[in-house]
């Protein structure tokens, strides 16, 4: 019977977790990378990557609401979200290595290669991480067990970065042979490779379990009503909008502190390492923690721990890395302690939604959340762009004080606002431990009047 109760396998949660250590071999390269890339190797400017930035990723966002209503209808003997892990796989690898391709065209044309084949990875991005997401909530309806399985999301997602921030630089030097776009190339396509593979196995090793109920109907329209009633689910969306407007704004520009400010380009995978060592200390010590205190205070503990050390950074001499690693392994620490936690509760949002109204859409609510992630990651990559054009960056060339003063605060301030507007959010979201386990327990009785068998296995 498959009531969403038991305890899920170890195999099982390391399987899932691949599947985010796929997603983050690529997307970590977007993130940490792809505006350098932009402005050293393929030779566009920073105002007109962000302005790329902000088109593609809002665009894509919309898309976002459309592959949820797509996946909630999807029905396979696989399930509803599975399948589309297996479908995406090669194309995301293909097309993230085309991303990560600098043909010799003109200015123009780079431009509108640019648009297309990051619109073009932006979507298959969607259309396979949004199932992989929306999976975890009907992997098990058990709230402990999605705390545990989003602790093993997250730890392969760091690994991977791990991964990416400590060994692309130098393996782009290495197989670049001082031409980075060939260098970016090669190294983009062995993480694809190896995410393609990892794909594979998350859809070989995982199952769903927490079904809606089948005389449920099925309605658009409703299921966004239901959306907008959700006060949680707004909570979420802001914080998640606001979060990532900050993550893009502060990762996009380290490589740009450490190369221009610290002078020390050698040192950022060091900077990037130790730092991802530390979240995945905070991020172990979450579950734990959160089984206490419940999920909504640590969040707000990660938060202002975040806030403290990442305005630190302002003050922060450029010869002085020990003392800039150490400040950003306490931050990272700090955050870490939110990674999982974002998302096992948004499929807490999906249970709020199911308990509150009796209808279930799980892919829908991962859909509004991640458009709300895909929007700010679209507006702070343009943010970034912006701030570097307006304090006078050079690609490539000596900077004038005004540009590492823009530089120095996107690395601290700024973020450091974003992170603390992230923490008021939290004073709206609603569901506290009571509330988590009266939920848990309702539903668990609800859904054992429709329980159905599990599909068969592949």
């Amino acid at each position: 019977m498959a009531l969403g109760t038991e305890r899920l396998s170890v195999t099982e949660k390391v399987g899932y977790g691949l599947g985010d250590a796929a997603a983050n071999f690529i997307w970590q390269t977007m993130i940490t990378f792809q505006l350098a890339f932009y402005t050293d190797a393929f030779g566009i400017t920073a105002a007109a990557a962000g302005t790329l930035f902000l088109v593609v990723r809002v665009f894509d966002a919309g898309f976002d609401p459309f592959m949820g209503v797509v996946a909630d209808r999807t029905n396979t003997r696989w399930g509803k979200f599975r399948p589309w892990i297996l479908w995406t796989a090669v194309p995301f690898g293909v097309i993230a290595l085309l991303a990560f391709t600098t043909p010799d065209l003109s200015p123009s044309g780079k431009l509108a290669y640019a648009y297309v084949t990051y619109i073009l990875l932006m979507m298959v991005y969607s259309a396979n991480n949004l199932p992989y997401s929306a999976l975890s909530g009907v992997m098990t309806g058990d709230a402990v067990e999605r705390t545990s399985l989003s602790s093993y999301r997250m730890l392969f997602a760091m690994l991977a970065q791990l991964v990416v921030q400590g060994l692309a630089l130098p393996m782009v030097a290495r197989f670049g042979h001082g031409n980075d776009a060939l260098g970016y190339r090669v190294t983009i396509g062995i993480f694809s490779a190896l995410a393609v593979v990892f794909f594979v196995i998350t859809f070989l090793t995982t199952r769903e379990r927490v079904r809606p109920d089948p005389q449920q109907k099925t309605s658009i329209r409703q299921d966004l009503a239901d959306l907008l009633r959700n006060g949680p689910w707004k909570a979420m969306f802001a914080l998640t909008v606001v979060l990532f407007i900050t993550l893009a704004l502060r990762g996009g520009v380290m490589v740009y502190f450490f190369k221009y400010y610290v002078k020390r380009e050698d040192a950022f995978s060091w900077f990037n390492v130790i730092g991802t060592g530390a979240t995945i200390i905070g991020l172990l010590l979450s579950k734990p923690i959160a089984e206490r205190i419940g999920k909504r205070r640590l969040f707000l503990y990660g938060l202002i721990g975040t806030v403290v050390f990442t305005a630190a950074f302002i003050l922060l001499p450029p010869d002085n890395v020990p003392v800039i690693v150490i400040t950003e392994a306490l931050r990272q620490f700090a955050y870490g302690f939110t990674i999982p936690l974002l998302w096992a509760m948004m499929a807490d949002v999906a249970d709020f939604s199911e308990w509150k109204n009796h209808r279930r859409a799980t892919a829908v609510v991962f859909s509004a959340i991640i458009f709300g992630l895909k929007a700010g990651l679209g507006i702070g990559g343009a943010f970034l762009g912006y701030l570097l054009a307006a304090y006078g960056y050079v690609p490539n060339a000596e900077q004038t004080e005004r540009a590492l003063l823009g530089i120095r605060l996107t690395a601290s301030l700024y973020p450091a606002i974003g992170f603390a507007l992230c923490a008021a959010c939290l004073a709206f979201y609603r569901i506290d431990k009571t509330v988590e386990l009266e939920m848990s327990a309702e539903l668990i009785e609800r859904r054992a009047t429709f329980v159905t068998p599990l599909p068969t296995a592949p």
